[in-house]
């Protein structure tokens, strides 16, 4: 498992890809499965992995976590970077700011919530955190209400913050207020958009940031790298058609359940077996799954 300290290279340097987390029957950790789709992404040129919300990381119980972070740091290749997430309550994090001490993970992010919460307390929230683990955080900027770009800034330039994954989902991503100001306070080389294939081509191109996260990359590893190096590249028309591979899929996910259909999705098309979903989350109703399992693997076939 990569260790060294983040860079801005590193965010360049792979699409972050947010998996799901496969399961047993019984809701125990499939490290066969999760394996098989680590493997999946690695040899699709994939060099960060960032276990959060597609990993339903908001309902893992405590006691398991110290068992995620062996499995990860266990499954990861020399050259793969694991982030794994916290919280997102301030009690759970805190609680695993200690597991997470000196077991090499240079970072770790914190899970949004907005109830209850304020934007400063956000802010003294990874204070506390980053003093108690020794790490620095990522910070998932999902809602504006969340934290503002001041206090944002404020963290950043305190040397708390490793990066910025910013998801607040807009109409026309071009118009994004928040973001042009965000990236005047923040270096843009520490932001990385964090809404998949979609947006990414405009927050890179116009916002300059810095890369993407992605969840239909666990399907799909290769074109979505093919993606984020035609973006580098300049060349925007073959950067568009590579976007548009991902849409239907990326469209099932925001009609029913970004989480659920990207867990179906990747059991659907073969890469790995991502069994039942804990709840307070459940498995999809059964007639989605036929229009997910023909857009997954569509995706899977440009897999080349």
């Amino acid at each position: 498992m990569k260790t060294t300290p983040v860079t801005s290279a590193d965010l360049r340097s792979s699409v972050i890809a947010v998996p799901p987390l496969c399961r047993g029957a019984d809701l125990s950790l499939n490290r066969e499965e999760n394996g098989r789709l680590i493997r999946h992404l690695h040899a699709g040129g994939v060099r960060t992995l960032l276990y959060g919300g597609n990993a339903n990381l908001y309902h893992m119980a405590p006691s398991e976590y110290p068992a995620l972070l062996t499995m990860l740091r266990e499954l990861a290749p020399e050259d793969l970077w694991m982030v794994p997430s916290v919280g997102p309550m301030y009690g759970t994090a805190m609680d695993q700011a200690t597991m997470l001490r000196d077991q090499g993970f240079p970072t770790a992010m914190l899970l949004p919530t907005l109830f209850p919460a304020k934007p400063e307390g956000v802010a003294t929230a990874i204070r506390h955190w980053v003093d108690k683990s020794g790490l620095q955080a990522v910070l998932y900027i999902k809602d504006e209400a969340y934290i503002t770009p001041e206090l944002a800034a404020s963290l950043v330039n305190d040397g708390l913050i490793s990066w910025i994954k910013y998801a607040v989902v807009k109409e026309d991503p071009a118009q994004d207020p928040y973001l042009a100001k965000l990236v005047t306070l923040v270096n843009p080389d520490l932001i990385v958009s964090g809404i998949g294939e979609q947006p990414a081509i405009i927050h890179l191109r116009d916002f300059r940031l810095a890369g993407f996260t992605a969840g239909c990359v666990c399907v799909a590893p290769q074109p979505s790298t093919d993606l984020l190096h035609a973006i580098q590249a300049g060349d925007f028309a073959k950067a568009e058609t590579l976007r548009e591979i991902f849409r239907p899929l990326e469209d099932l996910r925001n009609a029913h359940s970004p989480i659920l259909v990207l867990h179906h999705a990747v059991a659907l098309a073969g890469v790995a077996e991502t069994g039942p979903t804990l709840p307070l989350l459940t498995r999809l109703p059964e007639s989605l799954l036929p229009a997910i399992e023909s857009a997954a693997k569509e995706l899977l076939s440009k897999n080349l």
